[in-house]
Order: C-alpha cells, then sequence, then structure tokens
C-alpha cells in the first residue's frame, strides 16, 4: 500500500492535444472534495485553455494538493511559449511533456504522492525535444531505475500484459525469449495477487501461428515460451500456454482466464481496444512507483474541438485509487 490520503498526480500530457481537455471534463464531473485528492502537473494557462474549451468551470491554484479552497492544485511546470496551437507537432510540447513526468516521478519517489495517472504524450515531439524514449513506459523505466517495465491493458473484463511493446516486429520476436517470458508472468501474476487474487489464472498467447505447429510455422513457442511456462508452473503459478493467439483472448473474454500475457504490442492492443476502447486503463507493471495512463493518444486532429471522450480519464483516475489502496 502506498497511501490512499495522498493525492493521485495527473500530469497534463502533450499540450498540443487532447489531455488537458479531457482532464478538465472529469474534473468538471467531480465533487471539491475529490478534486482535492488530485495534484495535476502541467502549465496553468494550458489547462486553462481547455478549462474554457470544454466549459469547465475550474479554477487553478500553483502549490500542492490539499482542501484549500475551490481551485484545482498544479504543480506548474514552465515551458516558454505556451500555451502551443492545438494539433500542433512542437518540440515544445515534448518538452513540457517530459518535464511533467520527471516532476511526477520525483514527488512519487519522494512518497508526497499515491501514484500517477498520465495524459497521452508525442512520441515524435519528445524525441524532436532531445528525449529519446519509446513513450512512457521506457521513459519511466529510466527515471525509477527500473530493471524492466511491462505494460497491462486492463478492463472489466480482458486484461493484456505485453513482452514487448513499442519495437519493430523483428525485436519483438527477439524479446520473446526464455527470462523475459518468465519475468512477464511474474509480473502479472504479482499485480493480480495485490488486487486481491489468490491464483491468478494467467494464459500465455503464442507467437507463431498455432503456436508453431511443433515447428511447422517456427520454434520460438516451444522453445522459448514454453520452458517460460513450464518454470511459472514450477513455483505455483497458475499459468497455461503457449495458446493460440487465435483463441486465446476468446477464451479469457467469456471468463476462463484473469490474465493474457500477448507476445507483442499489436497482439495484445487490437482485442483490448476492440472490446473496451473507452475504458481500458495503461498501467505500468515492474516500477517501484504506480502509473496508470489513459489507453489513447494526443488525437491531434480533434484537440480543440471539444469532442475528445473523457471516460478512459476517469477509468485511470478509478485504478491508481484502487492500486493506492492496495498492498505494495
Amino acid at each position: 500500500m502506498t497511501d490512499p490520503q495522498l493525492p493521485v498526480a495527473v500530469t497534463c500530457g502533450d499540450p498540443a492535444g487532447v489531455g488537458p481537455e479531457v482532464i478538465c471534463m472529469a474534473l468538471a464531473d467531480m465533487t471539491p472534495a475529490e478534486r482535492a485528492g488530485l495534484l495535476l502537473i502541467g502549465s496553468i494557462p494550458v489547462l486553462e485553455r481547455a478549462a474554457r474549451l470544454v466549459g469547465a468551470p475550474i479554477a487553478f491554484r500553483d502549490g500542492m494538493a490539499g482542501a484549500t479552497g475551490e481551485a484545482v492544485a498544479v504543480r506548474h511546470i514552465d515551458v516558454p511559449g505556451m500555451p502551443i496551437p492545438f494539433g500542433l507537432l512542437d518540440p515544445r510540447g515534448g518538452e513540457l511533456a517530459y518535464r511533467c513526468i520527471v516532476e511526477a516521478v520525483r514527488l512519487a519517489l519522494d512518497k508526497r504522492i499515491a501514484g500517477i495517472v498520465t495524459a497521452p504524450i508525442n512520441k515524435e515531439a519528445l524525441n524532436d525535444a532531445g528525449h529519446h524514449y519509446d513513450g512512457h513506459t521506457g521513459l519511466l523505466a529510466y527515471l525509477t531505475g527500473a530493471k524492466a517495465s511491462f505494460m497491462l491493458l486492463a478492463s472489466e473484463r480482458l486484461a493484456a500484459i505485453h513482452v514487448s511493446t513499442h519495437v519493430s516486429m523483428l525485436d519483438a520476436i527477439a524479446r520473446a525469449n526464455t527470462a523475459r517470458e518468465l519475468a512477464t508472468i511474474r509480473a502479472g501474476h504479482a499485480h493480480y495477487r495485490r488486487l486481491g487474487y489468490a491464483a491468478p489464472r494467467i494464459a500465455v498467447a503464442g507467437l507463431n501461428p498455432h503456436c508453431g505447429e511443433n515447428g511447422l510455422f517456427g520454434r520460438e513457442d516451444m522453445e522459448a515460451i514454453a520452458p517460460a511456462v513450464l518454470a511459472a508452473q514450477a513455483e505455483g503459478i497458475a499459468v497455461e500456454g503457449p495458446i493460440p493467439a487465435d483463441t486465446v483472448f476468446y477464451r479469457a473474454h467469456a471468463g476462463e482466464f484473469d490474465l493474457v500475457v500477448a507476445q507483442y504490442h499489436d497482439q495484445g492492443h487490437i482485442p483490448m481496444k476492440l472490446v473496451a476502447f473507452d475504458t481500458t486503463v495503461n498501467v505500468s507493471l515492474g516500477l517501484p512507483i504506480d502509473r496508470t495512463s489513459v489507453d489513447h493518444g494526443t488525437a491531434f486532429g480533434i484537440a480543440g474541438t471539444g469532442r475528445a471522450n473523457h471516460v478512459n480519464m476517469h477509468a485511470a483516475l478509478a485504478y491508481a485509487r484502487r492500486l493506492a489502496a492496495a498492498p505494495a
């Protein structure tokens, strides 16, 4: 358990995207007491623009969270030129997003916040600003000193943890080795145990069609994945696999498994976004801090129109509060 009395921090993401909008929409749904339990990390001018855009009667103040009136607490991050135009790929947006994440991690490591909820960043803008990471997951692992991190997508009926995410297919195949497979299974098992599952039921998806058909379509499933499953079973983990990917998600959605180990980004993301596009939460496992996120991007194409959906932000906040109350 962290401390459910500590605030949950929300980083505002790329200022040219929909992140500030969905944050302000979510704030408008909350009571003053609920807002008092949050700490936004971002640019106050960016947030004020978003609040005006969505018609949210929200005021902001620079400072830490707490019941000090109606204004929402913001850890103001000053980057020149804010706010930048909506939908603009700009290194200034990447710089603001980066600094917000750095500040959030610092506060989390210092035990001043219960966890972090992140609004979307633009990876190209992040790299254009000189910060060369594959996205939140890699950046958070670097900032916290974690040896490895894992992306979990969680919804009410389906969940997937990924062996690899933002890498090429060639690199994804290379990462599907026994050590990484076993580490991924262990991370998923530990997380669901933390959430109160006595014996989480885990299924490992195969990498190749039909798990390789005994080597006919590739040998990775029997030479790299199956040994990891056997090792995890020897540790007492309730895991099965490899199971053909074209059926395992159906079986999990039907209630047979609590979690699926997906071998690469699209293998896990496609079924998750198909069945729970608005409510899937992105959770980082393997870090010394708790982090959840919306499972959508910056949506530059609709940023500034007020058409963004904030349901996913509510789901990410709810998951973060759940983790704050769960044993560490």
